[in-house]
């Protein structure tokens, strides 16, 4: 039944197309006249063979298997321009798949860099201000170690007074101090 269909199709098909010309009965085989394609026409033409050159009911049959083997094509050209939009529609959406996984990548790099950057931006003024308290502790330190020296340095000198007095004043009574009678005496 459907082979029956098909010949009406290919017919239907061919009334825009020039009909062939047709040829002379006494030529028992001549190939059947195949129209050129218009470059704007995209369906494919089919041969299809004029009533004066059937010859009984070989040529029917032998009509019947080259319109199958034309459907065969047809199918399989159909089927391989299929399958073409196919790969090409699974290559371009990988393509924009792995450009978006590169682009969120980028994006996701450059948010990290500018964090790490404002951390070290941070830590840099930190340690700037504990860098400044340590100097400004090591001055303190210093200020207080001078004025420790001055202390000893003044109660050296109050000492050296002391003595020098204690000096005079066993010198003028010419007593002698109790302190190095243990040490000298015996």
């Amino acid at each position: 039944m459907a082979t029956e269909e098909l010949p009406t199709k290919l017919e239907s098909d061919m009334t825009s197309a020039p009909a062939p010309v047709p040829e002379k009965v006494e030529t028992p085989v001549d190939p059947p006249v195949v129209p050129e394609k218009k470059a704007d026409d995209p369906k494919p033409l089919a041969v299809v063979e004029t009533p004066a050159e059937k010859k009984g009911p070989k040529s029917s049959l032998d009509r019947d298997v080259a319109l199958s083997e034309i459907d065969k094509e047809k199918k399989l050209s159909f089927i391989k321009a299929w399958e073409e939009t196919e790969k090409s529609k699974a290559e371009n959406k990988a393509q924009k798949e792995l450009s978006a996984i590169t682009a969120w990548e980028n994006s996701k790099k450059a948010d990290i860099e500018a964090k790490l950057k404002q951390i070290e931006e941070k830590y840099d003024k930190k340690k700037a201000e504990y860098g400044e308290k340590m100097k400004n502790k090591v001055g303190l330190v210093h200020k207080q170690a001078e004025e420790k020296r001055a202390m000893v340095e003044a109660k050296k000198g109050e000492d050296k007074l002391k003595a020098e007095e204690l000096a005079a004043k066993y010198r003028a009574t010419g007593t002698v101090p109790k302190k190095l009678l243990g040490c000298f005496g015996g």
